[in-house]
């Protein structure tokens, strides 16, 4: 056994014994994230370009390796969780693993997917949970190009202003599904994250351009909201989220240049939506009861939907919809989730005007005439690529639509 190869076997067993709690921040570090891939699965298949090396999560114990581009599957067990190879044969039972590459420039791997770092697989109440422990910058690169796409070279200030986004979101939420085991899922309840197969040159140019910068507002960081295209100007937070305190770096900003609007070049600029009367009440009786106390199969017939209040922003504040027999009113939260176009997918955004069409005293027809696409609070992403096409740097970009906020280095 070669000694590079002898000293990162020791590291793994170190490494695996370890505490799994984040450890608090410290200038100057790194930090290391864990990503939660999936949870509550049956079985996943664990391999890698190199080979891999697995230890057992609890004691640090070695295990065994898999050879480079073969596949052991890990399953579901009554006892916690075994792995099974090839031939059919299968190890005794574990309550955890831990599986690391120990070939250089080469990658571990799980249900085919590539992973920089440790990959973890432990037994949970209904299956396996796969986590991916990975430093703060490998786990951006599999970010960025996600929750940006391709930039040309005159948008490059808007993937940095991404970079220094992304990475305080990630830090700020360290921790907060500590009850699952890990840091952040790897979709859209955190950031979009894919592992190896996102890294592009220019995701990581920007983030060695932007290395450990962050926001942060009278020294803390910021809760680092973004989305895809405000439409005119961003929202306040508590606007879009019905628990959240308001934020000062995080109120309305308007996206208006000479001419238009930063955002108007985006795809999602201005989108219509429209809703039969068939569909308008199937979509209701579904929407409604899950978030207030409306009968949702005995629903009565819509008579009319309307915008009764709008918030700062100049997005809907509050609907009214009204039934033959007395109405309800939608808060602002709520909306996207009640008028959806389709039951698994939401309102593009809160940012809309109604044209009504009625026959024989009920709704025949409603239309949504919208702005902008997403929550609307933060960065707004096309506007951000909008400014950086005019010429704005990305620390301009960042504290326009966080205002009063810095760009700080941590590390």
């Amino acid at each position: 056994m070669r000694r590079s190869r002898q000293r990162v076997l020791a590291s793994v067993l170190l490494l695996a014994a370890a505490c799994a709690r984040p450890q608090p921040l410290a200038p100057g570090a790194e930090p290391e994230l864990r990503v939660g891939i999936v949870a509550g699965v049956a079985s996943l298949a664990l391999g890698g370009d190199g080979e891999l090396f697995l230890t057992d999560d609890a004691t640090g114990q070695p295990i065994g390796s898999i050879p480079p581009n073969a596949r052991w599957t890990v399953v579901a067990d009554s006892a916690g969780l075994r792995l099974v190879q090839p031939d059919g044969s299968q190890s005794e039972p574990h309550r955890g693993i831990s599986a690391v590459n120990v070939t250089e420039n080469q990658f571990a791997m799980a249900d085919g997917r590539r992973y920089r770092g440790r990959l973890n697989v432990v037994r949970d109440a209904s299956g396996l949970t796969l986590m991916n422990r990975v430093p703060v910058e490998a786990y951006l690169a599999g970010v960025i190009g996600e929750e940006m796409g391709a930039r040309r070279p005159d948008e490059r200030q808007a993937m940095l202003a991404q970079a220094v986004v992304s990475r305080t979101f990630a830090l700020k939420n360290r921790g907060r599904w500590e009850a699952l085991g890990f840091d952040a899922w790897a979709d859209i309840r955190d950031q979009v994250y894919r592992g190896v197969v996102a890294e592009t040159p220019a995701v990581w140019e920007a983030l060695r351009a932007t290395a450990g910068e962050v926001l942060r507002y009278h020294g803390e960081l910021i809760d680092a909201y973004f989305h895809s295209t405000c439409g005119f100007r961003t929202a306040s937070l508590e606007e879009a989220f019905k628990t959240a305190s308001g934020r000062p770096y995080l109120r309305p900003v308007s996206d208006e240049r000479s001419g238009g609007y930063y955002c108007d070049i985006s795809p999602r600029f201005r989108w219509r939506e429209e809703w039969d009367a068939a569909r308008l009440r199937a979509i209701l009786s579904r929407t409604l009861p899950a978030v207030m106390n409306v009968g949702g199969d005995g629903l009565q017939r819509i008579t009319d939907v309307e915008v009764s209040r709008t918030s700062p922003s100049g997005r809907v504040g509050e609907l009214r919809i009204v039934f033959e027999r007395g109405d309800v009113r939608v808060p602002e939260q709520d909306v996207r989730s009640v008028l959806r176009p389709e039951m698994n997918r939401q309102l593009g955004s809160a940012a809309f005007q109604l044209s009504v069409t009625k026959d024989g005293g009920q709704i025949a027809r409603l239309v949504a005439a919208g702005a902008g696409w997403g929550h609307g609070v933060g960065l707004c992403q096309w506007g951000a690529v909008g400014r950086a096409r005019a010429g704005q740097d990305y620390r301009t970009i960042l504290v326009t639509y966080f205002p009063g906020t810095t760009v700080e280095r941590l590390y």
